[in-house]
């Protein structure tokens, strides 16, 4: 019969849930036929421990208790309708159904077995596996009624003579709650169909209560003097050409569903026709019973109705409640918690009516409609969102949500991270800052517009101070998450929150201990965005650096080198890039920190098409140490380049630190195609540097006669000027 427990099982799911799922229905058909008896379910996790190898303990999950639970259940159900009958039809009854009054052994064993029984801890979901424990929990539950049901009443009564005895019998009624767990074991199994469940349950207490009712009837009528049994409402009964006159030698069963009968017109107020009570004790049990009745038909009424409209909200509400309240009898919560938990639940569902339960399965483009509606005028007052663009403040309403909070909640802590930013829509709170010894310091009145944990969540710090509800709330909520994804769209106004928050505040809220904190933050996040926009640029990415830009983001801002988005697009070619970067403002003059300009950037790559853009919106070449420049171009022998930059308008005069220019550079290294490129842009032969040489007398030292020749040319050219 029992099976030992070597261990202390912890359980890590609900069992009602394991049973309830498709996944564990191998666990279920293991479980009810033997497979696998060592394991409770599949979401239980065994713990070996010494004292449970040294005592008995049956297993509630395994096979041989199971099948004993079946057994008693059957013969619970039987009881339950017995135990009526036995009562009221005591004088008469069969010799078959008094014989089957032997079953009340099972039920005297069961009580022995409940005290080796382990059971779930209904705080910690544990199996309990100490015989102790399950002893003392056993005797002060149902251990006493359990032992009165097995005490065999008819025969003390028989013995002793005294009716009152009989009525003990009724203690038996209390074994009908293991056919209710039954039947809520059932309702909770969703392999068995919620409906028919329900319904086969309002049958069998309507069928209970009609039986219980006959056998009272009937028990009326046997209780009273022989010579009055005629002035009953059965020996007075008269159907047809049948008389019940003698009703004690009429057969049981037509006695039995004479009874139902009257039962049942009773239940259903119907009217009584022949059948009716005659004498006063049968009036006054008629009446309470009718009064019964009513309470019945409301029960029935009432489930097949709630079978109707399952799933309304007052229902989700009911179940919540329920199961918010077991959760705070599992964990021992306190008196105080206990009631604002319960008192923000039921302020919850009596202002359920709000944008997102009710606009659930509304498109998401008639939502934003309608928050616009609801919430737009309110978010243009809050002092973090002014400047802010009309894109972003749609995107913000969006995402809003409504709560309420009740009078001394606590709706963000001190010290807690900041997930949320909410705006106060109506309503009064008050910010306390709660110094080291525990006293608090009323630091600041918040009301309509003001903006609560929008420092924390934005600089990404603790919350640095407690805020409490004065008087009942209605908040606007966004997510933390949702806010800085929309400032990532929109940079510009991302950093406009950030300055709102710095000028905003004041002192009284310590916001001047986060400015150095703040303006890192602005500086940072606008340094990533010129990054960015630098990035979109140099790789030709036009579609992202249109989203980049109309979000906010300044095409003139320089990167760490000083460089721009310009920059970028013009020394990789992006002409498109080029072009729409110069429609949206951009500098097209802007030079780096090593002195070079967009369209130098371009002259290198030579790039015409680009160049030539530039020039047309008023782009100079603008080179920073042109004659260092220039020398060292003509060095490298880049004659290309050479004639850009001179076509550009480079000097080609410039001179280096030894006021050397390009041709003296060209002239000493004989090259002669050079010094004609510099001669053509106008090139002075006869400039002097700072040993007084001049390209003629370094074209001379070099010897190279092409070189010589143009270089005497160019002589007698600027001799005839």
């Amino acid at each position: 019969m029992g099976e030992e427990v070597n261990g202390e099982f912890e359980l890590n799911e609900v069992a009602d849930n394991i049973e309830g799922s498709v996944g564990s229905r191998l666990s279920w058909i293991s479980r009810e036929y033997g497979l696998g008896n060592r394991k409770w379910s599949s979401g239980t996790k065994l713990k070996v421990s010494r004292d449970c190898y040294r005592s008995f303990v049956i297993n509630p999950n395994g096979r041989s208790y199971r099948i004993w639970v079946d057994v008693v259940f059957v013969w619970s159900i039987y009881s339950a309708f017995f135990t009526p009958l036995e009562f009221g039809f005591f004088r008469g009854l069969p010799e078959l159904l008094k014989d089957l009054d032997c079953v009340q052994v099972i039920f005297l064993a069961d009580v022995v077995f409940q005290f080796f029984v382990a059971y779930r801890d209904a705080h910690t979901y544990k199996m309990i596996c100490d015989r102790r424990r399950i002893a003392l929990r056993y005797l002060k539950g149902s251990f006493a009624v359990d032992l009165l049901g097995c005490v065999p009443w008819d025969s003390i009564y028989k013995m002793m003579g005294v009716e009152a005895i009989r009525f003990l019998i009724w203690v038996r009624i209390f074994r009908a709650r293991k056919i209710n767990q039954f039947f809520k074991t059932m309702e909770k199994d969703i392999k068995i169909n919620y409906l028919f469940t329900r319904i086969v349950k309002l049958i069998m207490v309507e069928l209970y209560c009609t039986h219980t009712a006959a056998c009272v009837f009937y028990y009326l009528a046997t209780t009273v003097p022989p010579a009055q049994e005629g002035y009953t409402w059965i020996g007075s009964l008269s159907m047809g050409d049948y008389q019940y006159t003698n009703f004690r030698e009429i057969d049981f069963w037509r006695r039995y569903i004479t009874s139902l009968y009257f039962s049942i017109g009773t239940l259903a107020t119907v009217g009584y026709g022949d059948v009716h009570a005659v004498n006063t004790r049968e009036m006054v049990f008629s009446m309470i019973y009718i009064s019964l009745t009513m309470i019945l038909g409301a029960y029935l009424i009432g489930n097949m109705t709630a079978l109707i409209v399952k799933g309304s909200k007052t229902e989700q509400f009911r179940d919540k409640m329920t199961d918010l309240i077991k959760y705070m009898n599992r964990n021992k919560l306190g008196k105080d918690i206990r009631s604002q938990i319960k008192n923000h639940l039921r302020l919850q569902y009596e202002s359920s009516y709000n944008k997102e339960s009710v606009l659930e399965d509304v498109p998401m483009a008639l939502r934003s409609k309608i928050s616009q509606i609801l919430y737009l005028d309110v978010i243009q007052k809050v002092p973090l969102f002014q400047g802010c663009s009309d894109e972003f403040l749609n995107q913000i309403v969006m995402m809003l949500n409504e709560e309420f909070f009740l009078p001394g909640e606590v709706v963000i802590e001190q010290g807690s991270p900041a997930d949320q930013v909410y705006i106060i829509l109506l309503g009064y709170l008050e910010a306390v800052a709660v110094r080291e010894d525990g006293s608090e310091e009323s630091i600041a009145k918040l009301t309509t517009y003001d903006a609560l944990g929008d420092a924390a969540a934005l600089c990404n710090i603790p919350q640095r101070y407690t805020v409490r509800v004065c008087e009942l709330c209605r908040l606007l909520r966004i997510e933390k998450q949702s806010l800085a994804n929309i400032s990532q769209l929109y940079f510009k106004d991302g950093n406009q929150m950030l300055v709102n928050l710095l000028k905003g505040k004041g002192s009284e809220l310590s916001i001047k201990q986060l400015e150095p904190d703040i303006k890192y933050l602005i500086s940072k996040q606008e340094a990533e965005l010129a990054l960015g926009v630098n990035s979109a640029a140099y790789h030709g990415d036009i579609s992202r650096l249109q989203v980049l830009i109309n979000a906010g983001a300044d095409p003139n801002k320089t990167d760490y080198d000083g460089r721009t988005a310009l920059h970028m697009a013009a020394c990789k070619g992006h002409e498109q890039v080029v072009k729409f970067l110069i429609q949206r403002g951009s500098n097209t003059n802007c030079i780096d920190k090593f002195g070079t300009s967009p369209l130098f950037e371009t002259l290198k790559t030579g790039n015409d098409r680009i160049a030539a853009i530039l020039v047309e919106n008023g782009a100079i070449l603008n080179l920073d140490d042109a004659g260092n420049y220039l020398c060292e171009v003509v060095t490298n022998g880049n004659i290309d380049l050479l004639r850009c930059l001179l076509e550009y308008g480079a000097n080609p005069n410039s001179k280096n630190y030894d006021r050397r220019t390009p041709l003296h550079v060209a002239a000493s290294e004989g090259l002669h195609l050079m010094a004609n490129i510099l001669i053509e842009f106008g090139a002075n032969v006869l400039s002097k540097d700072r040993w007084g040489n001049t390209p003629v007398d370094e074209g001379h030292r070099c010897g190279s006669k092409p070189l010589i020749k143009i270089l005497e040319d160019a002589v007698v050219n600027h001799a005839g000027k």
